[in-house]
């Protein structure tokens, strides 16, 4: 046993011996090794060897293809807004220009009708052909009345105004007190043009109202004064502005030329840095559309006070025109710079710009229904902020004392250039009104064929609830759905509010404009609309959607008067709520 035992110790001994040895063995390989690693690396490490990694190394794009796809659609839709943001100001630009020459051509006619209209009713209420409770005077005359004596006050006044004393007044001036003063009457100008619609629109209000209601306002008269004063003080700062355009056209140095319109990075510096949703990018869109108006109509101005004084020649236009075209290019170019990088820092799409052409071809086919709740003129200016009448009284004073009327010849080129206008208007008017029901009917196809494509929604589940029936009522047919649509005591109607083909009101509000719906507005025509359903309403009803006008319907026929039923109040509906 002992032996045994001597033998088994020998060999754990040795077993140990030879696991340890090996270990050793193998741990000085591998030091070896690493080292003969770190020498060779220590002699590739030069100059050479990092050059040459530097000019071999390769990568793959392909391992990050999201997120270059991404950029690469970022950069085609900044090259895409300049071409989608100009569709929608030409369109824009076509309506304000329609509204501007409304005032030239078509209101003249309907403020002569309307005093006809007047002096035939008074003389057929005198004699008995009329009913005496009738007013004399329909809601879109009274309008009109107002505005033509607007016009016609506020142009003879401006008339007193010496240009030539104004003009050397600026043009004494330095440079920077021009370009300071230029900038005061911009924002004066905006200021003015935010207020000035709602004057007036309080003033057709007060006009129009029903006379049955408690008196709530101050009268027609003070609101009469109070928009002729509004539209005197603002044609008179628009008369500053373009006579400062003409001392800084007509100066020696066109330093004052050049500090003006570097005052458009001051208004790209303001916007492109700010936070804007599609509302407000809206907004914003608008505006640009009326100051691109307002500065057309400011260097026709500057035309025509500089060629009547050097009395018509033509090479002092041709000296005119590049510098004109140079201030329209450079006010172009900063909008496309201005709305490119909005939509960059926003991640807003570029087709945004083809849903706000969209809405405004809505507005135009409303107010083209027969019974619109607004003028077409009047809803451009709540909706761009570009007002008309201090513009046309402008306009009226400038040619009163540039075009001299002497003989039978200037009165038939004055009448010839009145049938000019108003060929340009009307077809300035088919062309918006055509493009509106393209895009309208476009529209539709877009959402019927989004409505096929998208599946319909399964029914939650809903809990069953215990409920006796019969089964004669089960087996029973369900009777049709029956709307009552009951109006509020204090709103008479005595004509229908709209045509039936329409379907939705108007966008009145420039600062709250939902575009989910596009204009599909039938909050508007339901704030002050009850429904009390007959008999029920089926709950299981699937989406029902905004109703849209119809262009191509027919008008109905007006109802008859009703002693029982009010008109609705034309208000201004809060249109940045959810749906």
């Amino acid at each position: 046993m002992t032996i045994k035992n001597e033998e088994s110790q020998d060999r754990t001994k040795r077993l140990r011996f030879k696991s340890v040895t090996n270990v050793q063995h193998y741990a000085s390989e591998n030091i070896v090794k690493k080292e003969m690693k770190n020498k060779e690396n220590d002699k590739n490490a030069s100059l050479f060897t990092f050059l040459h990694v530097e000019l071999t190394r390769g990568y793959l794009l392909e391992h990050d293809e999201e997120r270059f796809s991404a950029r690469r659609e970022k950069v085609y839709s900044f090259i895409k807004i300049p071409q989608e943001l100009e569709k929608f100001m030409a369109y824009g630009f076509f309506q304000c220009a329609d509204s501007l020459l409304f005032v030239y051509t078509f209101l003249p006619l309907r403020f002569l009708m309307a005093f006809w209209s007047f002096f035939n009713r008074v003389f057929r209420r005198c004699f008995g052909y009329s009913h005496p409770k009738r007013s004399i005077l329909k809601p879109a005359e009274t309008c009109d009345v107002l505005k033509g004596f607007i016009l016609l006050v506020c142009s003879i006044l401006m008339c007193y105004i010496d240009t030539n004393m104004m003009y050397h007044l600026v043009k004494s001036q330095s440079v920077m007190k021009l370009y300071i003063f230029y900038n005061m009457l911009e924002v004066g100008d905006r200021l003015f043009s935010a207020f000035g619609q709602d004057t007036i629109d309080a003033l057709f209000w007060t006009a129009t109202e029903p006379r049955g209601r408690k008196r709530e306002h101050l009268g027609v008269i003070p609101h009469l004064i109070f928009a002729m004063i509004y539209v005197f003080l603002h044609s008179l700062l628009v008369l500053f502005q373009a006579t400062t355009l003409n001392v800084a056209f007509n100066s020696n140095n066109k330093s004052l030329l050049i500090i003006m319109m570097s005052n458009n990075f001051v208004e790209l510096k303001g916007s492109v840095f700010k936070k804007f949703d599609k509302n407000n990018l809206f907004q914003v869109s608008c505006s640009d559309v009326r100051e691109r108006l307002h500065l057309s109509v400011l260097l026709f101005i500057v035309v025509l006070q500089t060629m009547k004084e050097y009395v018509w020649k033509e090479e002092r236009f041709w000296i005119l025109a590049p510098d004109c075209v140079l201030v329209l290019a450079f006010e172009v170019i900063i909008d496309w710079v201005k709305h490119a990088f909005i939509t960059r820092f926003n991640e807003i799409p570029y087709g945004v710009y083809r849903e706000y052409t969209v809405s405004l071809a809505y507005d135009v086919a409303q107010t083209r229904q027969k019974y619109a709740f607004s003028d077409h003129s009047d809803l451009v200016a709540r909706r761009m902020g570009f007002i008309p009448l201090p513009l046309g009284v402008v306009i009226t004073r400038v040619l009163v004392h540039a075009v001299k009327i002497d003989g039978f010849a200037a009165v038939l080129l004055v009448f010839l250039a009145y049938i000019c206008l108003i060929s340009i208007r009307v077809l300035v008017s088919v062309v918006i009104l055509g493009k509106a029901c393209d895009l309208i009917s476009q529209h539709q196809n877009d959402k019927s064929d989004s409505h096929h494509t998208t599946p319909k929604k399964e029914p939650k589940e809903v809990k069953e609830t215990v409920m006796h029936k019969n089964t004669d009522d089960e087996s029973a047919d369900k009777k049709p759905i029956h709307l009552k649509f009951v109006a509020p005591d204090n709103v008479i109607i005595n004509e229908p509010l709209v045509d039936s083909s329409v379907g939705a009101a108007a966008i009145f509000s420039n600062s709250a404009i939902d575009l989910n719906g596009v204009c599909f507005l039938n909050d508007t025509m339901n704030t002050q609309v009850k429904q009390e359903p007959i008999d029920y309403i089926e709950t299981e009803m699937g989406e029902v959607s905004r109703s849209v006008p119809d262009i191509a319907a027919p008008a109905p026929e007006p109802r008859a008067p009703d002693d029982t039923l009010k008109r609705r109040a034309e208000s201004e509906p809060n249109l940045a709520k959810d749906d």
